[in-house]
């Protein structure tokens, strides 16, 4: 596994890095002057001491030859010409240029300069051992490489005090962030890239906490609604399996077997009832954006309204609408007016509903008017709970047709509730806030024809 280190020591570590590049850079710069200064000064001292030598070259040679150097310095006079040697030290220089040069004479490396005297025709090389400089440039190079080291692990240890406290806004994050604190920017830490880490964090971590919240939420509905559906189901299967009980174990006349098929028959369609119900609110809830599309929903209810009619024969459905064009589900806003046709039929033994469109300042209201028996002023609310039926409900519904209007208005942003119909019955009122396009002018109050009983 890769070995992991902390940001403060990654900090230091890079302080380091940078300090021993610039150090090293230094170094060689400096060390390279001072080779060359040092070379310069014994340059210099040699060309000083040829100044005191040359007056006096022809005195010199009288003692030159019994000076002993002993490898300190060398002097050689020779001819103009530089062929003849005339007067030299122990150490005898080789025939040189006039100027300054580096020679080895034997295994020693010597630092030389030449000088010519006209007055005599002679020529004059002086030199000292090249080590004499080089041993101060090696000194004054081991001092600058003993300040680079310093330097570096001064440099080091600045990094590491300054790092922890350049890193201690994330470390201080990284404490919150396990203490799960519900916000993680409430002051800025002075570190742009910490207080981006914190804003970051925090939004995630509230996508994380809403998503949770919503999964529990979920969790906790699914849960509820898989117990009261299986609450709700039991009953007519209950029913249903007393029946076949009977059937099987009593001798019955005929009137009394057709009275139980016809039990279990209502049974049967209210379990059929009940699973169709709960598969339209289980598709409202996992509708997207992508359902919503734009339709006219004058075409949806006058599609309602016939089909209505054509399952129950005598029952008048009249549209009143202009034309209105809203951006929702299709499916949903035709369960919508069905189920609300169907509740005044079925419950409130309606035989007249009007179904009314407006659109006004970006909502759109339905409002479906029956004559049958209406909703108690106590119940108008509770009809709209999941399997909450009303005191005039027949025992066939499964107490959902009302939380079906309710879910989808609810998905298009809108509200269902109930009031007073001016035929005598009940009004549903489903407002719609959507996108919608009202288009003038008013159309007539329209009366779609029943059609024949099928």
């Amino acid at each position: 596994m890769k070995r992991s280190f902390s940001l403060r020591t990654r900090v230091a570590a890079a302080t380091a890095l940078g300090a021993t590049i610039i150090v090293v850079a230094l170094g060689i710069l400096v060390s390279l002057a001072i080779n060359r200064n040092n070379l310069s000064q014994l340059d210099r001292r040699l060309e000083t001491a040829s100044d005191v030598l040359v007056p006096n070259a022809a005195t010199a040679g009288l003692f030159l030859g019994a000076l002993g150097d002993k490898g300190a310095f060398a002097i050689t006079i020779r001819s103009a010409d530089g062929n003849t040697v005339l007067v030299s030290t122990p150490t005898q220089l080789p025939e040189l240029d006039p100027g300054q040069q580096t020679v080895e004479v034997g295994d020693t490396k010597y630092r030389a300069y030449t000088a010519t005297v006209p007055l005599l025709g002679t020529r004059i090389s002086l030199a000292v051992p090249y080590a004499e400089a080089q041993d101060v440039t090696s000194e004054q190079q081991r001092q600058v490489a003993l300040v680079g080291v310093l330097a570096i692990a001064a440099a080091s240890g600045l990094g590491w005090l300054f790092g922890g406290r350049a890193v201690r806004p994330l470390v201080d994050l990284t404490g919150r962030i396990v203490r799960r604190e519900p916000k993680l920017t409430p002051t800025t830490s002075g570190v742009r890239e910490a207080d981006e880490l914190a804003s970051a964090a925090e939004s995630m971590l509230r996508d994380v906490a809403e998503a949770q919240d919503a999964t529990t939420a979920a969790l906790a509905t699914a849960r509820d609604f898989a117990a009261v559906s299986a609450h709700e189901l039991r009953t007519p299967l209950t029913a249903m399996r007393t029946d076949l009980e009977v059937l099987t174990t009593l001798d019955l006349t005929p009137d009394q077997q057709h009275e139980i098929l016809r039990d279990l028959a209502r049974s049967q369609g209210r379990v059929e009832s009940t699973l169709s119900d709960l598969e339209r609110l289980a598709r409202g809830e996992l509708s997207t954006d992508k359902d919503f599309v734009d339709c006219d929903l004058v075409d949806i209810s006058d599609l309602a309204a016939e089909e209505a009619m054509r399952h129950n024969p005598g029952l008048q459905v009249t549209v009143d609408a202009t034309p209105v064009t809203v951006r929702g589900m299709p499916g949903g806003l035709r369960l919508t007016l069905d189920n609300a046709i169907k509740n005044a039929v079925r419950h409130g033994a309606a035989t007249a509903v009007t179904i009314t469109l407006r659109a006004a300042d970006g909502i759109t209201t339905v409002v479906v008017d029956d004559n049958g028996s209406g909703v108690p002023e106590a119940e108008r609310a509770a009809v709209f709970e999941r399997f909450h039926r009303g005191s005039n409900a027949t025992k066939s519904g499964s107490g959902l047709g009302l939380a079906l209007v309710a879910q989808q208005a609810a998905l298009h942003n809108g509200s269902a509730r109930f009031e007073v119909s001016p035929l005598g019955g009940a009004r549903l009122v489903v407002e719609l806030h959507t996108d919608t396009t009202h288009q003038p002018p008013r159309a007539e109050p329209r009366t779609a024809e029943s059609p024949a009983s099928p």
